[in-house]
């Protein structure tokens, strides 16, 4: 039996003793010393390659790390180890901001979810961008981008903007994040003529960029799961319409309903884990009826195991992401649900 496949029983109950971002720091830290040249042949995992080619892009399988796990890029060797096909770093902004006031981050250990409120604090583009250059992992990298607390909506497009021009030479993809409920006002960058500019903008520097760098770097779209079903099609509409190069159903969800009455539940952020499956499910099976086809999709939220993650792809998904069930099953749940595939 490996190590990982014992977490649950000896390393998660000393993590879970820890404050969940002060455990999430930890691992950040000893990822970082594991990405050593030297130990990461010892923490890696082989995990059986499943091909795909989505956006035009080779991933070994469709299994990735969601976003908000790495932040900065500290530990892409280590977790690139791990038997991930590809990683979406991030959400990272123009400039280091520190976010939201702590506590921020919860268990509902009950319903294996999470609720954060971290409000994008990262150590800003910059920093991201040199921990790009200097990785040797050879799976897909995809950046999210967001905007600083401090921008006001209407100047948003230029924070999404200086982002992605400092990334677009050294990322596979790049997300755009408007849905993340923890900045204040992001939301609303998911309105159809919001919505429409904002995608309009970037996609015209997509062009500009390609021109000059001579390399294609796809443009996804992440979207909430709580849009209305009016909003979820006009947001598909637009996504369309102008070409967007996929989308990812979906990020976390400020619905309570699921976990009511739970420890943790009245923390205001974003759930995830477990108690957003169902949701995201349904919200990946609409966007994959309205976009019928023309957009690939990327399937995030809830997936513990092999089965979830065959409902995301029989929902529509190409790719598929996991966070929350990296917090509770360690890295063993890579090769579970990618050899079951």
């Amino acid at each position: 039996m490996s190590l990982y496949a014992l977490y649950p029983y000896l390393i998660r109950p000393f993590v879970f003793m820890l404050d969940p971002e002060d455990a999430h720091t930890m691992t950040i830290k000893a990822g970082r010393m594991l990405s050593s040249p030297l130990l990461r042949p010892f923490f890696g995992q082989s995990v059986p390659d499943r091909p795909v080619e989505v956006m035009g892009l080779k991933f070994r399988h469709p299994l990735g790390l969601a976003a908000g796990m790495d932040k900065n890029g500290d530990c892409i060797d280590y977790l690139g180890g791990l038997g991930f096909s590809h990683l979406e770093l991030g959400t990272v902004t123009p400039r280091a901001q520190e976010g939201n006031p702590r506590p921020r981050m919860f268990r509902v250990k009950e319903a294996r979810g999470l609720i954060n409120r971290m409000g994008f604090n990262n150590k800003g583009v910059d920093y991201l961008t040199v921990n790009l250059t200097r990785r040797t992992y050879k799976g897909i990298i995809g950046v999210s981008i967001g905007k600083n607390e401090t921008t006001p909506l209407e100047n948003a497009a230029d924070d999404y903007l200086y982002c992605m021009r400092k990334v677009y030479a050294h990322c596979d993809y790049i997300a755009v994040n408007v849905s993340c409920p923890n900045t204040p006002g992001l939301t609303a960058l998911q309105e159809a003529e919001p919505l429409v500019a904002l995608i309009r903008t970037l996609k015209e520097e997509q062009k500009s960029l390609s021109r000059n760098t001579g390399r294609y770097v796809p443009l996804v779209v992440k979207i909430s799961p709580d849009l209305t079903p009016v909003q979820l099609e006009a947001v598909c509409d637009a996504c369309v319409r102008l070409s967007v190069d996929g989308m990812s159903c979906t990020n976390t969800t400020t619905d309570r309903e699921v976990i009511h009455g739970l420890p943790h539940a009245g923390e205001w952020g974003g759930l995830s884990g477990e108690p957003l499956k169902q949701r995201s499910t349904e919200v990946l099976k609409k966007v994959a009826e309205y976009t019928a086809g023309k957009l690939p999709l990327i399937g995030i939220g809830g997936i513990s195991g092999a089965v979830s993650a065959r409902e995301k792809l029989n929902a529509g998904a190409s790719l598929l992401q996991l966070y929350s069930a990296f917090v509770y099953q360690g890295p063993s749940i890579i090769g579970k649900v990618v050899s079951n595939l």
